[in-house]
């Protein structure tokens, strides 16, 4: 298996970055809907059914496939051989950004969910704030990975 993830290498970063570039898209992008329609949506009426239907999708068939595939595809980079060296602070640094990007992801689809049920209790602004969680985060990662501190 380890000869397969070796030979597959190059396929499997290429694809990987791919998938990073279409979550972080999706992470950028909710926010800054959450910011229009609790500012000028509304919760109710048919922009806000335009809106729901944009939020959906994006998180469904965007954000949440390119999330798995980042997954699988960083998790097969992880375990091909001679890639990671776990004694140094820059896979762990990763790691906890992955973990947190993750969680982030997540607290986006339960704040879909708060609009969905007509239930929002953030502003634009604070959803302004969390716009920037992922930009820290990407940054806390790609300087992980490329300087290696």
């Amino acid at each position: 298996m380890s000869d397969l993830l070796a030979l597959a290498y190059p396929w499997t970063k290429a694809f990987h970055i791919m998938a990073v570039i279409a979550w972080m898209a999706g992470l950028f992008y909710l926010p800054r809907l959450f910011v229009y329609h609790a500012e000028q949506v509304g919760q109710s009426g048919e922009t806000h059914d335009l809106f729901q239907t944009m939020e959906l999708k994006l998180l469904r068939v965007i954000m949440n496939p390119a999330m798995i595939a980042t997954w699988i595809l960083g998790l097969c980079l992880v375990f091909t051989p001679g890639i990671v060296d776990w004694s140094a602070i820059w896979p762990w640094t990763k790691t906890a950004g992955v973990l947190a990007m993750t969680w982030f992801h997540h607290w986006l689809g339960l704040r879909r969910k708060d609009f969905m049920r007509g239930e929002n209790k953030l502003t634009g602004r604070q959803y302004r704030l969390m716009n920037e969680v992922p930009t820290l985060l990407m940054v806390l990662i790609v300087l992980s990975v490329v300087v290696r501190f």
